[in-house]
């Protein structure tokens, strides 16, 4: 638990709790609201390839993860924490936030 806890840079095991419950609700929830934005935009799984519709997919996935960590973070008070791993991801993609 200490290496879990040195990876992901918590203080406290309640923040231990509150930091996989984030990540777990985010998750859930990016693969849950992907479906209705792809509907919403006209992507349907029958009318597309399989090699076309799952990048997109993912890539929808994605942007919802990258929305809700932030907010759900914020919900748990925990908003310092995780604007910094959205900071690390993002950098990750190459976009760079002061």
């Amino acid at each position: 638990m200490e290496l879990l806890r040195r990876i992901l840079k918590v203080e406290t095991n309640l923040q231990f709790v509150v930091v996989f419950i984030v990540f777990s609700i985010t998750g859930m929830g990016a693969v849950f609201i992907a479906r209705p934005m792809m509907g919403w935009v006209g992507i349907d799984y029958e009318q597309m390839q399989w090699y076309v519709f799952w990048p997109i997919r993912i890539l929808f996935m994605t942007i919802c993860y990258q929305i809700m960590l932030v907010i759900f973070g914020t919900l748990f008070g925990q908003r310092d924490y995780f604007w910094q791993v959205e900071k690390r991801m993002l950098k990750r993609f190459g976009i760079r936030l002061k």
